[in-house]
């Protein structure tokens, strides 16, 4: 079954895609890449959406605006991917609602009929709000590929994504949860981004800010937990430092608050991938906090380290059409492991396979697609 996920992360600069043809064999579910694309959003929309963040302030007419032009945008990027018998979008975070550590609701824009309607193709969307129901966090759902993508690795084990919020997966005992930011006060501070880490490398780390900025009580939280740029918003961090300083301060925030969770669950081995796994600068001071640590990419088990997520949303599709939960309550602090998402049929009657009775035990890639921009 071939399958397109479709995500926009917290960064919100883009639309990643994936298009994976999913087989099963035995317990080992194999996926085909057959093509990874990144579409930046258009520049107006872009700007709507990042003043509809936490702390901004709009109304209804806005939120209806922004569902239906996310959506359009995301089913631009599906009409140009190669055929797919199945779609899965997460959307675009607007907003994490957590109080008290509990998370009371999320909010994915991106009207999946725009999508279903301009492709014919079914379309499985909602995806976190079925976890958050069951009373867990509603991520990291990436959790889920994570431990598949581990199942039999030597040591122990944990998969790092770096997007906008850092998450970790740790295999034993099996458990995910946001570490805190990763890159996203870094491109707050060096918009859009930190090309190479360049700035990083170039600032001198703030010592005094630094000390003031770990006292953030969510890094004390234990898991299962989850944050975003509720909480670690644009303005998050105000100082008066030259702006290569601040860089380099918060790209070590990042580096320490990551470090100090693969220190506490003593990894041997820690497969990163997300957008800050490009940043020289940001690994070269997570590998300097956790020196017992092994990093390496997703790309060397054959997930491309950009494309991981978009790969998970594939993933998920897959999963919902066949009935099976895609969720790991250790890691989300649900109730029970779910069936994600809501499905928009297509042009033709909907039509899904045969329920299977066991989820696969291990995952397996292959092909190595150029990306698609």
């Amino acid at each position: 079954m071939r399958v397109l996920g479709l995500i926009s992360g917290t960064s919100h600069d883009g639309i990643d895609s994936a298009v994976v043809d999913w087989s099963l064999d035995g317990g080992v579910l194999n996926g085909t890449l057959v093509e990874l694309g990144e579409r930046p959003y258009p520049r107006e929309l872009r700007a709507r959406i990042a003043a509809a963040l936490p702390p901004g302030r709009i109304d209804l007419g806005e939120v209806c605006a922004l569902d239906t032009l996310i959506g359009q945008a995301f089913a631009e990027v599906a009409a140009g991917a190669p055929a797919a018998d199945l779609i899965c979008s997460h959307g675009q975070t607007l907003f994490h609602w957590v109080e008290d550590g509990r998370v009371r609701g999320t909010l994915q824009l991106g009207q999946p009929a725009w999508i279903a309607e301009r492709t014919g193709v079914p379309v499985v969307s909602d995806v976190r709000a079925r976890d958050v129901a069951a009373g867990g966090q509603g991520a990291p759902l990436v959790s889920y590929l994570d431990l598949l993508l581990m199942a039999g690795l030597p040591g122990r084990t944990g998969a790092l994504n770096l997007g906008g919020i850092a998450n970790l997966t740790v295999r034993d005992p099996a458990l995910a949860y946001d570490t805190g930011p990763a890159c996203a006060l870094i491109d707050a501070a060096a918009p859009p981004y930190d090309r190479d880490g360049k700035l990083g490398a170039a600032g001198t780390v703030d010592e005094t800010l630094l000390r003031e900025l770990l006292a953030e009580p969510y890094y004390r939280m234990d898991p299962p937990k989850s944050t975003g740029k509720e909480l670690f918003t644009p303005g998050y961090v105000r100082a008066d430092l030259p702006q290569a300083d601040l860089v380099a301060t918060l790209t070590a925030l990042t580096a320490e608050t990551v470090a100090a969770e693969v220190r506490r669950h003593r990894l041997d081995t820690v497969i990163v991938s997300g957008g800050g796994a490009r940043n020289p600068t940001l690994m070269s001071m997570l590998r300097g906090r956790a020196s017992q640590a092994v990093f390496v990419t997703s790309d060397e088990l054959g997930v491309p380290a950009d494309g991981k997520e978009a790969i998970a949303f594939s993933l998920f599709g897959w999963l919902t059409a066949h009935g099976l939960p895609a969720t790991v309550p250790s890691c989300t602090g649900a109730t029970g492991a779910r069936v994600l998402g809501t499905i928009t049929p297509g042009s033709d009657p909907l039509t899904l396979p045969e329920p299977l009775a066991e989820a696969p035990v291990a995952i397996r890639f292959s092909g190595s697609p150029a990306p698609r921009r």
